[in-house]
């Protein structure tokens, strides 16, 4: 018999319809769906009128539930991999699935689609290359900072994942390990409340004791220094693009002036003068 196919498929981070035609069809064709959790899984088939059968996978049933799915797919059943929001196997459970299926000969392939860390490096503007994803930090507060220590001196923009109730601890904690950096914060990536906030981790620090965070986080820091960033040659389009990214002119002509080490007055002028 000739086994079946895993397909790991990426589904939204938030707005339902970033999911591809590709994923649809899957979905809808497989024998099984092997989701993270089968009641937020179940809301995404439901709008598009997908019905196909469903079961758990995830961080605490993956052994017993890894190889029912490998003898499944040894008897010829596709079955597709879902995570809550993005790509199975990054942050959520599904690497070892794909290590298994690769053990076992199980042909496996890719559906790709949303990613909430690549989506909040590229509304950064930081130097994409290199960077490195750490996701969620360790919750060990030994191995936390040690992850966070191996990125002190290197060059390269770091992404990670955090939750709402740890984010300032996290925040004070970079501060103290990595120093001021400038950061970029994204909240709720592509739903209605979707925010982007730029400055120095003390700033962003600042803001949030006023307004506590709520949602998902997606942190981008910028590297050591050993790598200068680049900005459009053009100073009236870096301050446009920042104006595109939702700031007020004046909040745009500072990032600007503070991005370029000059005078706010001197950027302001420069253009007024175009």
């Amino acid at each position: 018999m000739t086994s079946g196919i895993l397909y790991i498929c990426a589904t939204p981070i938030g707005n339902l319809e970033d999911i591809t035609l590709r994923v649809l069809r899957v979905l809808g064709e497989v024998d099984l769906i092997a989701a993270e959790d089968t009641r937020h899984t179940a809301k995404l088939l439901a709008h598009y009128e997908i019905k196909t059968p469903m079961t758990s996978y995830h961080e605490n049933n993956r052994e017993a539930k890894g190889a029912y799915l490998i003898e499944r797919l040894q008897n010829g059943a596709n079955v597709a991999l879902v995570s809550d929001s993005g790509l199975p196997g990054i942050s959520d459970p599904g690497r070892e699935l794909v290590l298994a299926c690769h053990e076992h000969g199980i042909g496996v392939t890719v559906c790709p689609g949303a990613s909430a860390g690549l989506a909040g490096l590229v509304l950064s503007g930081f130097r994409a290359r290199p960077h490195v994803f750490e996701g969620f930090l360790p919750r060990d507060k030994a191995a936390r900072r040690r992850v966070l220590e191996s990125q002190r001196e290197a060059p390269r923009t770091v992404v990670l994942y955090e939750a709402p109730h740890r984010l300032l601890a996290t925040l004070r904690e970079m501060m103290e390990i990595l120093g001021d950096r400038q950061i970029a914060l994204a909240r709720e990536l592509t739903k209605k409340f979707e925010e982007i906030s730029f400055g120095a981790i003390s700033e962003i620090i600042a803001k949030l004791e006023e307004r506590p965070p709520r949602g998902e986080f997606v942190i981008v820091v910028e590297g050591a220094g050993e790598i200068a960033p680049t900005y459009p040659e053009d100073i009236m389009f870096h301050v446009e693009q920042l104006i595109a990214q939702g700031h007020g002119e004046k909040d745009a002509i500072k990032m600007a002036a503070k991005a370029r080490g000059l005078a706010k007055s001197e950027v302001y002028n420069k253009l007024k003068r175009k």
